[in-house]
């Protein structure tokens, strides 16, 4: 008699495999959006590259729907199937700084927060996500931006080489000058062509920031967007700043005054000496009478996370790219935040430019490179009972913007209630061909609980 797939896994791997009887199921299961609640029928946790080749080879010979978790911190949820068997390379997450501070390797479990404490020992940094909660593998695999990106390019531009096992259960080298095809997919084009079980980023060197907040009245949300946008157009590189609406927290870091109040809010960075950066940003200072203006030089590790997201909570957002910032554009973002429904909801923009889009849209699998405005509206709350309430202002928001956006959508942001054509948007000009690298590294589709992008046909 065949085994079953469990005991056939227990046989096979040296990680822990999980059913929803086991303690740690759910932990295993879970991410930061706590809307997704899908229940796989095992749970692998990887603890090598040798695990995953087990669970790969054991879907296909059993047939199981396969989903993969890198380091957890996920909107869409669907890398966790309903069914099937699930990776969680949560227990992959080793960072190594090779000698000489030029290169880190980084296992696909790890988080942003992990890799930057160990670069920031040798003053160095991997341009990353603005959360330290951010999982390396889902935002490089889908171009990834941050604070450090318009001086040195998205995170998938400072992939120099990764391991990967492949939909047959072959592990194989992608670089450069290994299997370029393969290489050229992997950065932006999400899990679509095999599992990641180790990152090789090039090391800048950053250690301190000029960084901080400038925070205004809520009434003066489209002239601080103005601000933003005439700013942005033509600053050094070595900035980042990020518009929004947001409630501040009640916490010390603010004056009393404006705690759980929602306010216009610039965040700022300089990614480079800090009395450069006081210069630079002195403009951005001068600008009206801030409430708080909190702009300093700090580590970045610090200024990392100052934009901790915390836990898990309820989460739905939708984003658009905007050639530019009109006033029917901010008259819609000026509707939609006055009828925010709880602190949790926020709007942020951000500028795509310098770095990020100094290459041509085909190098890589990303190909969002012209200069543009990213916004994201998101939603986060902790009750089921108000999920209507968050999900149709998300909703309407996005809707309501639609007329004044571009055709592109962002993959690692997109949700898994959106139509096909904003998938395919995600991957512009290069959908085709990375759906004929798909057909060459994965033709059954065996890795489709992503932003799929099925194999062509041969």
């Amino acid at each position: 008699m065949t085994e079953p797939p469990d005991a056939v896994l227990r046989e096979r791997a040296r990680g822990d495999v999980l059913d929803p009887s086991d303690p740690g199921y759910d932990d295993a299961r879970g991410v930061w959006n706590a809307m997704v609640d899908s229940r796989p029928d095992l749970v692998l946790r990887c603890v090598g590259a040798a695990d995953v080749v087990a669970g790969v080879e054991t879907a296909r010979e059993f047939d199981l729907t396969l989903g993969v978790k890198g380091g957890g911190h996920h909107v869409s949820g669907c890398a966790v199937p309903d069914e099937g068997l699930l990776l969680d390379l949560g227990p992959m997450d080793d960072v190594a700084v090779a000698p000489g501070a030029e290169r880190v390797r980084v296992g696909p479990g790890a988080t942003w927060g992990q890799v930057d404490h160990e670069t920031a020992a040798f003053g160095r940094a991997v341009p990353g996500g603005q959360d330290p909660n951010i999982g390396v593998a889902g935002l490089t695999l889908g171009g990834g931006v941050g604070w450090l990106s318009r001086k040195y390019g998205l995170t998938s531009d400072n992939l120099l080489g990764a391991d990967v096992v492949t939909a047959d259960g072959q592990l194989v080298r992608a670089s450069e000058g290994d299997n370029p095809d393969l290489f050229w997919a992997l950065r932006g084009g999400g899990g679509n062509v095999g599992i990641v079980t180790a990152f090789e980023f090039r090391l800048h060197p950053v250690d301190r920031v000029f960084a901080g907040s400038l925070v205004y009245p809520t009434d003066d949300l489209r002239s601080v967007a103005k601000r933003y946008e005439s700013f942005v157009a033509d600053a050094p590189r070595e900035v980042r700043v990020l518009f929004g609406s947001m409630t501040l927290p009640d916490s010390s870091y603010f004056p009393e005054s404006v705690r759980d109040s929602r306010v216009s809010i610039l965040i700022c960075c300089y990614a480079g000496p800090a009395d450069e950066g006081r210069e630079v940003l002195a403009p951005l200072r001068e600008f009206d009478t801030p409430l708080v203006d909190s702009l300093r030089e700090r580590p970045y590790t610090a200024f990392q996370r100052a934009g901790d997201s915390g836990g898990p909570m309820r989460t739905t957002l939708r984003t658009q790219y905007l050639s530019t910032l009109s006033d029917d554009a901010l008259a819609v973002v000026e509707q939609f935040v006055g009828k925010a429904p709880s602190p949790g909801a926020t709007v942020f923009v951000s500028p795509r430019s310098g770095a990020e889009t100094d290459p041509p849209s085909d190098p890589t699998a990303y190909p969002h490179r012209e200069d543009c405005h990213h916004l994201l509206v998101e939603a986060r709350w902790d009750s089921p009972d108000r999920d209507d309430e968050h999900v149709s202002w998300v909703r309407a928001f996005h809707e309501a913007l639609t007329p004044y956006t571009t055709d592109g959508a962002a993959m690692n942001f997109l949700t898994d209630d959106e139509p096909s054509a904003r998938v395919r948007a995600a991957y512009g000009d290069n959908y085709e061909r990375l759906a004929r690298v798909k057909a060459r590294w994965d033709p059954e589709n065996l890795f489709r609980s992503n932003q799929n992008v099925p194999p062509a046909d041969r």
